[in-house]
């Protein structure tokens, strides 16, 4: 089974959005900044929390299950969570609550457009990674979104 992608660029700015149903906001920043909660769909990670702090994440679904450095620039909870990575990236996490829902919008802040092809469907997987874990249904799998999502980013990267 293959997800059909939901990214967008506008300039370099890749943007992906979930909604979560029934969810107040303070859960879904939890699941997103709370070590043990992103064991389960991303990478425990440690050290201080805080903006201008360093912590290491890891990266538990990748090969090996390398660890990364990553700043923390911005976090006002439960809304918004900055961090600058280890390779430069820089990632940003907005919340909001709409009603009883949360609405995640994922914003990938890229130097250029190269690899938006790779980057993109990598995301696509994370964030439906996060639905499962926070719903408690098995796992997608990362080729379920690569390379099939790859023509779709790239033609994103092409066509602006």
């Amino acid at each position: 089974m293959t997800h059909e992608p939901t990214g967008r660029l506008a300039g370099n700015d890749l943007t992906l959005s979930r909604t979560f149903r029934n969810a107040p906001v303070a859960d879904v920043w939890a699941s997103v900044t709370d070590p043990q909660r992103t064991a389960r769909w991303f990478g425990r990670w440690e050290g201080e929390p805080g903006a201008g702090s360093t912590i290491r994440v890891q990266m538990a679904f990748e090969q090996d299950a390398p660890w990364m450095d990553a700043t923390i620039e911005v976090c006002d909870a439960p809304h918004r969570l900055a961090l600058t990575t280890g390779m430069a990236w820089r990632l940003e996490l907005r919340l909001s609550q709409v009603g009883d829902d949360t609405e995640l919008v994922f914003v990938h802040h890229l130097k250029d457009r190269e690899g938006v092809g790779e980057i993109g469907p990598g995301w696509e997987y994370y964030l439906d990674m996060l639905v499962a874990a926070r719903a408690d249904r098995e796992l997608p799998t990362f080729d379920q979104y690569y390379p099939a999502q790859k023509p779709y980013y790239a033609g994103l990267a092409d066509s602006a």
